[in-house]
């Protein structure tokens, strides 16, 4: 299948803002689908609410559009339903971490096979340029208009630690990068995320005093490094990129229909 059978292109133009990194996402994600020569039919995309989540309208998938913070509980039911269908879904900021941050470590914790792409631009875009739990100390937001003081969660960190057996880190400037790991993750038996680095001029980039969206993907492209390599050795500040865990552990759905059938007497 060529790129475009895999688009709703009459729900175009989208409704991002000018510059915004969801577009590039997107883009990664369906060249990724492509690589691997998937039918619609086997894909399954699970979103909530956030300027993230609007990628669930544009995709010609299965699709759900579902509330705040719950895609990935909506997404698990999915999966346990239907085993065989791959399921996607795409997050921001609070859906992953903030409502959602209770989902996102049980489906972890679970190593239930879905992708959970998680796009990081540091901001509440849809709802008015609120900070986020990744916008980190010393941001500005219109929630935080001396500066925000909470620390910021690591979702490479986070994930490891409540067990997904696939987790990486790119950004929207390593478009090339970003298609491979989200293919990666798909193809990976287990709770796969992928965290992608975003820009988001509108909010972010503005309060911020960062420049447009081509200074912030400049910037992203500054302040990332391959993992392992020698200037992390060299600036420990360096934010690094790449496959961070990929490990082969029972999967979820896999384990379940073994109790169902120990629950039925081994028939």
């Amino acid at each position: 299948m060529a790129v475009q059978d895999y688009i709703r292109q009459r729900f175009f133009p989208h409704m991002w803002c000018p510059g915004c990194g969801h577009g590039i996402v997107l883009n990664g994600m369906i060249r990724a689908v492509e690589q691997l020569g998937m039918s619609r039919n086997e894909i399954v995309m699970v979103s909530g609410i956030g300027c993230s989540s609007r990628i669930s309208g544009y995709v010609d998938f299965h699709t759900l559009h579902t509330i705040h913070g719950r895609a990935l509980a909506f997404a698990t039911g999915v999966k346990l339903s239907q085993p065989e269908l791959n399921v996607i879904v795409p997050m921001g900021d609070g859906d992953a971490l903030a409502i959602g941050g209770n989902h996102f470590i049980h489906a972890a914790r679970r190593n239930i096979d879905i992708t959970a792409i998680v796009m990081n631009n540091r901001i509440y875009g849809m709802t008015g340029g609120q900070y986020s739990p990744l916008t980190g100390p010393g941001m500005m937001a219109t929630t935080a208009p001396y500066s925000n003081i909470d620390q910021g969660f690591d979702i490479v960190a986070m994930a490891r630690a409540a067990g997904a057996t696939f987790v990486a880190r790119t950004t929207t400037y390593h478009v090339q990068q970003m298609a491979e790991l989200i293919r990666e993750a798909v193809l990976h038996e287990g709770f796969s995320v992928v965290e992608i680095m975003s820009q988001c001029p509108t909010y972010f980039g503005r309060k911020n005093k960062q420049g447009g969206a081509v200074e912030m993907m400049k910037q992203m492209k500054a302040m990332t490094t391959p993992i392992g390599s020698k200037a992390k050795q060299a600036n420990p500040e360096l934010i690094e990129r790449g496959i961070f865990v990929q490990v082969d552990k029972p999967e979820y759905c896999s384990e379940y229909n073994r109790i169902i059938e120990r629950a039925m007497g081994g028939k």
